[in-house]
C-alpha cells in the first residue's frame, strides 16, 4: 500500500515508523529539519514542501496514493490538504482534528471537506480516559466487535491474590483469555506455567464481564470508580465530563480561569464546576479532593497536571489519569506515581493507523509505544484458519500471536484448540511488534 502523510510532527512521525516495513510511505512537511530527521531515522520517502500546494502534492505522486493523512497541528490545514488531494485523485483521505466542531460537521454529512474519515484528537483522548475510569485498575482499556469483545491492559498490584500464581492458575474465567506479558520492557506470550509478578502488566481479551471479572480478581480491594474529579476545563476536560455525564456520573471539575467556569458550568448540567486553583493544597483539603475515587488531570500544562496528580495522590486519591501533551514525559508520568498517562497524539496516531491495516483489519489497538498491537480482523475463504481446528493450525502461525476471541454474530466464542473459525468470523488477536504484516498476511 502506498501511503501518503502530510505533517511530519509526533502524529505524522509516529504513523510513518509503524508503516515502514510494510508500506511505500512517503512524507510531507514544510519543516526542513524534520524533513531531514525523519529521513535519516525512518526508511521513508521524506519531501520538503506544502501539502495543500497542487504541485508538491504531484512531486509526491499523489495519484499513485491509496490513502493520504493529513496531520499537521492545524486543523485549517488539513482539511485544506484532504480538500486539495480529492480535486485531482480518489485517494482514501484521513484528516486529524482538534476542534470537534469540524468532527459534528463532517458527521452530519459525510465526505465534507473531502474527508472520507475524520479523527478528532480531544475526544479521542477524553474517550480513552472513559473507558480507562469505567475499568479500575487497568492502563488501557479498548473494545472490539462492535463492543462485544474487549482487551484490557492490567497492571498486577503489590499483594494481589494472583502474585506468584501461573496463567494456569489466574485463568479462571470462561470468557477470557491470558494474551500476554509485559516485564521490565518487554513483551512475551503468556503462557500455561507463566508465573504472574506484582508490577507485570498482563493482556487479556474477552467479555466486558469477563475482564472485568478479572480486574476484580486482580484487584479486590479496588472499588468501583463513583466520584471523579477532573481538573482543567481544557477541551479535553469539558469532553470528558459531557462524556462521563452520559454515563451517569455527576463529576466535579475544577477550572481556574473564571470566564472558562462559567461557560462550563452552563454547558455541563450534571457537573459541578469549581473556580479555583488546583495546585492550592487547602482548597484541594476542603473540597475533600482526597476523597474522589478518581482524579484526572487535564490541564494545558504538562509540568502542572503532574503537580496536581501528585497532589491528589498524597492527599489520599487512589487512581490518578492524567493527560500528558509531549510523549517523552508519559513513562515520566508514570514513573513517579501516576496511575495512567495518556498522550493524545499517541491516541491519534493509534486511531489513524488502523486504516492503514490490511483491508480486512476492523480495529487495532497498539501497546506500550508499538510494542505490540491487538487487530481485529474479519477472516475471508482465503485465512489460514478457516475450516480448521485452531490447534491445527498453529505451527503455520507466527510464535508472537495469541488469538483471543472470536465474534460470530451476536456470538463472543473462546477460542480452544478444536475451535474452527468460520468465513466472516471477527478474530481477535494479539500480535507482537515484530510480526505485525507476517499476521495479517496469513490471517
Amino acid at each position: 500500500m502506498r501511503v501518503l502523510i502530510v505533517g511530519a510532527g509526533e502524529v505524522g512521525s509516529s504513523i510513518a515508523a509503524s508503516l515502514a516495513d510494510g508500506h511505500e510511505v512517503i512524507v510531507v512537511d514544510t519543516d526542513a529539519d524534520r524533513v531531514e530527521r525523519l529521513t535519516y531515522a525512518v526508511d521513508v520517502l521524506a519531501i520538503e514542501g506544502d501539502g495543500t500546494d497542487l504541485s508538491t502534492l504531484q512531486e509526491a505522486d499523489v495519484d499513485d496514493a491509496d490513502i493520504v493523512i493529513a496531520s499537521t497541528d492545524a486543523d485549517e490545514v488539513n482539511l485544506a490538504v484532504c480538500a486539495t488531494v480529492k480535486t485531482i485523485t480518489d485517494s482514501f483521505t484521513i484528516a486529524r482534528v482538534k476542534r470537534t466542531h469540524y468532527l459534528e460537521t463532517w458527521n452530519n454529512s459525510r465526505g465534507a471537506f473531502g474527508v472520507d474519515s475524520m479523527v478528532c484528537t480531544d475526544l479521542l483522548s477524553a474517550q480513552a480516559i472513559v473507558r480507562v475510569i469505567g475499568l479500575p485498575t487497568a492502563r488501557d482499556v479498548d473494545p472490539f466487535a462492535g463492543g462485544q469483545i474487549q482487551m484490557a491492559e492490567v497492571e498486577v498490584p503489590e499483594g494481589s491474590p494472583i502474585t506468584n500464581q501461573t496463567v494456569r492458575e489466574a485463568d479462571r474465567f470462561e470468557k477470557l483469555t491470558f494474551a500476554a506479558v509485559f516485564r521490565d520492557g518487554d513483551v512475551t506470550i503468556a503462557r500455561g506455567d507463566t508465573v504472574i509478578r506484582a508490577g507485570d502488566k498482563l493482556v487479556v481479551i474477552g467479555t466486558p464481564n469477563a475482564v472485568r471479572a478479572f480486574a476484580a480478581d486482580v484487584s479486590p480491594t479496588q472499588e468501583d470508580v463513583e466520584d471523579v474529579v477532573v481538573v482543567g476545563g481544557s477541551d479535553v476536560g469539558r469532553l470528558l465530563a459531557e462524556l462521563l455525564e452520559r454515563r451517569g456520573y455527576r463529576p466535579r471539575l475544577i477550572e481556574q480561569d473564571p470566564a472558562r467556569a462559567r461557560r462550563l458550568a452552563e454547558t455541563l448540567p450534571r457537573t459541578t464546576v469549581l473556580e479555583h486553583d488546583a495546585t492550592d493544597v487547602s482548597f484541594l483539603e476542603r473540597e475533600h479532593v482526597g476523597e474522589a475515587d478518581a482524579v484526572v488531570s487535564a490541564l494545558d500544562s504538562d509540568e502542572r497536571s503532574l503537580l496536581v496528580s501528585l497532589l491528589a495522590k498524597r492527599l489520599g486519591v487512589d487512581r490518578t489519569i492524567a493527560v500528558v501533551t509531549e510523549p517523552a514525559y508519559v513513562d515520566l508520568f508514570e514513573t513517579v506515581g501516576v496511575d495512567v498517562a495518556v498522550n493524545p497524539r499517541e491516541v491519534t496516531a493509534e486511531e489513524i493507523t488502523r486504516f492503514t491495516r490490511d483491508q480486512r483489519a476492523e480495529n487495532v489497538a497498539i501497546l506500550e509505544s508499538d510494542a505490540a498491537e491487538v487487530l481485529e480482523i474479519e477472516v475471508d475463504a482465503e485465512s489460514a484458519l478457516v475450516g480448521r481446528p485452531i490447534s491445527e493450525v498453529v505451527p503455520e502461525l507466527s510464535s508472537g500471536m495469541v488469538i483471543g476471541a472470536i465474534a460470530r454474530g451476536n456470538e463472543m466464542i473462546t477460542p480452544r484448540g478444536d475451535t474452527v473459525v468460520q468465513e466472516g468470523d471477527h478474530v481477535v488477536v494479539f500480535v507482537h511488534g515484530d510480526d505485525i504484516e507476517e499476521v495479517t498476511r496469513t490471517l
